[in-house]
């Protein structure tokens, strides 16, 4: 009787094992797929942020350039300048100038920038 309890608790015990392990292999596979799209998504919104804060930063020390008074954003690196001051026409190819420069930049749009 007490071969029989040992044997049934070990069989048992595997059978849990085995069983969990199968159970694991199943559910990971759709949060796998699923957090590789996050990470995608996770990855183009820090590369807008970066691109925002490094044209901002670059705006804001370039001489001659209302950079605190120009309002950046940035979609898919596409970067959409603006601002409720004017700015003179060579402030504005400036600013486009210095946006295009930075890495990851696709396109800009200077359309919101005011010139006097």
């Amino acid at each position: 009787m007490k071969k029989f309890a040992i044997t049934a608790a070990a069989a048992t015990a595997l059978t849990l094992t085995m069983a969990s392990g199968a159970f694991a292999q199943t559910t990971q596979a759709a949060p796998m797929t699923l957090a590789a799209g996050e990470v995608t998504q996770a990855k183009e919104a820090t590369s807008d942020t970066w691109i925002t804060t490094k044209v901002k930063s670059d705006l804001v020390t370039e001489k001659g350039i209302p950079g605190t008074d120009i309002k950046v954003e940035t979609n898919k690196g596409v970067v959409s300048l603006s601002s409720t001051v004017a700015v003179t026409e060579a402030q504005k190819t400036t600013a486009v100038n210095i946006t295009k420069k930075i890495k990851g930049v696709k396109a800009v749009s200077a359309d919101g920038l005011k010139a006097e």
